[in-house]
């Protein structure tokens, strides 16, 4: 009897070994679950993270985008203003009385600001849709885009100025491409075309003078360097005479705005095919500054050198074009400006053909013999 009292016992034992082996029905079901509710979070998590991903992309996007609209800012635009110094004089201007005047500073941040507006059309309505954070965010990237474009330009100069100075002076010691410390009045020839237009380069007194920075030849903002007139020379009794028309100066307009190997002639005029009507390119981008920069030995983009003082040379040079003294003085800079055209961008003389020019052209005798064979097979039976 014993003995089947502990049969029987074992075989509960064995039979609750097997039931505890055996995964009872809730704990199934609250192992699955785990797992769906965990799936349904991976899948919200892929989500979010894809969500980020695409707002990451679009972001990234419309910051290229911001990136590319800012390099035209410091060529057409304001050389040295910022976007935010344009966009608060314009603000101060809706503040303003009627009857309150502005500075000479004051108008020309304003004419950036429309020179902006104009350029870059979309740039008001986003202004004044966006927030804050977002506005502050377009406006950093505009400025690095235009600063880029700056750098760009000038890194680009610094090879070719070299490259055209070796070329048309042949100079004992030639300009270095690599190397802008050769550069500057300590090299003959860029120190000929950076002489100041009143000073004559040849004259061994005015060379040392420069040089030496002694009193009376102090080279500043207030003169025009050489390079900037026709044959780099000038006529003291009439400096206007030739200025903005010096060669290097055209070269270096052309590299930055058509391509460097349209700069390899400027003989003839430009062979664009479009002319752009009312140009104000070429007083805008100020290619003066850039090449003068270029031709100097100064290794980074500063707004002073020594004494010269590039934001005011830029500013003198847009006067000269803004702010013409009289009527003779508007028609020759609109004159210089015509010369400017033809000379980046070409003439056209499609005004110029004559009708029966026109008539003879592939195209009209193309549809004219079309027309014929039409008319022909018409008539015939």
């Amino acid at each position: 009897m014993a003995d089947i009292e502990h049969q029987e016992d074992e075989g509960s034992i064995v039979q609750t070994e097997g039931q505890l082996d055996e995964p009872s029905h809730e704990s199934t079901a609250a192992a699955a679950s785990l797992q769906a509710r965990q799936r349904r979070r991976i899948a919200q998590l892929e989500e979010k993270l894809e969500t980020l991903e695409a707002g990451r992309a679009s972001k990234e996007r419309q910051s290229n985008y911001y990136l590319a609209e800012g390099r035209a800012i410091r060529r057409v635009i304001a050389l040295f203003d910022n976007v935010d110094n344009l966009v608060a004089e314009n603000d101060q201007r809706c503040d303003l009385n009627d009857d309150e005047e502005s500075n000479v500073d004051q108008d020309r941040l304003q004419v950036g600001y429309i020179a902006l507006t104009h350029t870059l059309p979309w740039f008001h309505k986003k202004g004044v849709e966006m927030e804050y954070d977002e506005y502050a965010h377009m406006t950093k990237m505009l400025r690095q885009g235009a600063d880029s474009a700056r750098g760009d330009d000038t890194s680009k100069l610094k090879a070719l100025i070299a490259e055209w100075v070796n070329r048309e002076f042949n100079p004992d010691h030639r300009v270095d491409p690599d190397d802008k410390h050769s550069r500057g009045f300590i090299n003959d020839a860029c120190g000929r075309l950076l002489c100041p237009a009143e000073f004559d380069w040849n004259n061994p007194v005015v060379k040392a003078g420069i040089r030496d920075r002694s009193e009376g030849y102090i080279v500043t903002d207030m003169s025009f360097p050489a390079f900037l007139y026709d044959k780099y020379q000038t006529n003291p009794d009439d400096l206007e005479e030739g200025l903005f028309k010096g060669k290097i100066l055209l070269q270096g307009y052309k590299a930055v705005f058509t391509s460097p190997s349209s700069a390899k002639d400027i003989e003839g005029d430009g062979d664009g095919a479009d002319v752009i009507r009312n140009n104000r390119l070429a007083k805008k981008s100020c290619a003066g500054v850039k090449v003068r920069f270029a031709l100097s030995s100064v290794n980074s983009w500063r707004s002073i050198d020594g004494d010269f003082d590039y934001i005011q040379f830029w500013r003198t040079i847009v006067n000269f074009f803004e702010k013409a003294p009289g009527r003779e003085a508007h028609r020759r800079v609109d004159k210089l400006l015509e010369w400017w055209t033809r000379k980046v961008f070409g003439r056209s003389h499609r005004d110029n053909l004559s009708n029966t020019a026109k008539a003879n052209m592939s195209v009209n005798a193309l549809a004219r013999q079309r027309a014929q064979r039409d008319d022909a097979a018409f008539d015939s039976p």
